[in-house]
């Protein structure tokens, strides 16, 4: 078996400065210029859809919210977005640079081993999806396993592929290079900054598959907290005046520099993106399977979450839907 070295691991001092958990305002949607009959229109189709919870926050107030928005929710992929979030202040600290090579860091795998062509990939493509890895990887889905091209059939960074191996692999490379565990560092860089109201450390585990020594990183967020994480993106990384995540990181984040087999829909550093002739400049979204998303909208100040706990899971409830609803609430939004 091939080992992960650690060439470097410098530890980065936390200087945790949580912001005070101040609760939601809410703010009435006929007074903040929605259409009362839309708002409506739009509850009775969530009830119809039937998530754990849903939330419609403009300007940092809760225009809208449905179920039980403090409930936590493990939320899938999503979690690859609050990864990204990391690294924006990784990157900006000194502590990882976008070009170093897998080979540089030491990345390795279980055997079959990465050959010297795919160690050329670089911690970019790996953020862009574009490692030209197609190792086995913990906690894919069939879908993934079903498409995932050949070893060695792409060169790194020459192809976009869903890849769950290059997510985990980010995940071991945050942890080696910072010499912190991502949740302790997600939990007082990101949550306590921002007045995360429910996010505990132990909302994160690590989950090992035999194929790779990678491990995959779920998280479960309520949907309150969830809404918190759009609302720094969409205020480019400030909370408050503080500036938790580089601006210049939101940005290079939710820029498409791929289109996907996903539709209209693009993918920049662990986000996906949406047209920006619909949504306008900078929309993205944060998708998980069985109906987890954080839907940001910067050109209307919008962010819109959905969160579905496992045993609220109906067909219904996939992104096309979300998404098409997100159109009708963009079109809506004052």
């Amino acid at each position: 078996m091939a080992a992960t070295a650690i060439l470097t691991c410098t530890l980065i001092t936390m200087s945790p400065e949580p912001a005070a958990a101040q609760p939601w305002q809410a703010a009435h949607p006929a007074s903040a210029g929605w259409s009362q009959e839309k708002i409506e229109a739009a509850e009775d189709y969530v009830a119809h859809l039937s998530p754990t919870a849903f939330m419609i926050v403009q300007n940092g107030k809760i225009i809208m919210r449905w179920g039980d928005i403090s409930r936590k929710v493990e939320v899938a992929s999503v979690r690859k977005s609050l990864l990204g979030a990391l690294y924006g202040i990784a990157v900006a600290d000194g502590h990882i640079s976008l070009t170093s090579s897998l080979a540089d860091l030491g990345i390795d795998d279980k055997a079959p081993p990465l050959t010297a062509a795919e160690k050329r990939a670089t911690v970019r493509d790996l953020l862009m999806a574009r490692s030209g890895v197609y190792h086995e990887a913990a906690h894919e889905t069939a879908e993934m396993r079903r498409k995932r091209p050949g070893r060695g059939s792409h060169a790194p960074g020459t192809f976009w592929f869903y890849n769950n191996w290059d997510f985990n692999a980010l995940a071991t490379i945050y942890r080696q290079r910072t010499g912190e565990d991502l949740f302790k560092s997600f939990a007082q860089r990101i949550a306590a900054p921002i007045g995360m109201e429910d996010f505990a450390i132990g909302d994160g585990r690590y989950v090992t598959e035999p194929p790779s020594i990678h491990p995959a990183y779920p998280f479960a967020l309520s949907a309150r907290d969830a809404a918190r994480f759009g609302q720094l993106f969409v205020d480019g990384g400030q909370w408050n005046g503080r500036q938790v995540i580089p601006a210049d990181w939101v940005r290079e984040s939710t820029t498409a520099y791929s289109q996907t087999d996903r539709g209209s829909r693009g993918y920049g550093y662990l986000w996906w993106t949406l047209r920006a002739d619909v949504f306008g400049p900078g929309a993205a979204l944060a998708s998980g399977f069985g109906g987890q998303f954080i839907a940001i909208v910067p050109s209307k100040h919008l962010v819109v979450v959905q969160v579905v706990a496992r045993g609220d899971r109906n067909k219904a409830l996939r992104t096309s839907n979300f998404i098409a609803m997100l159109r009708g609430i963009t079109a809506t939004a004052p």
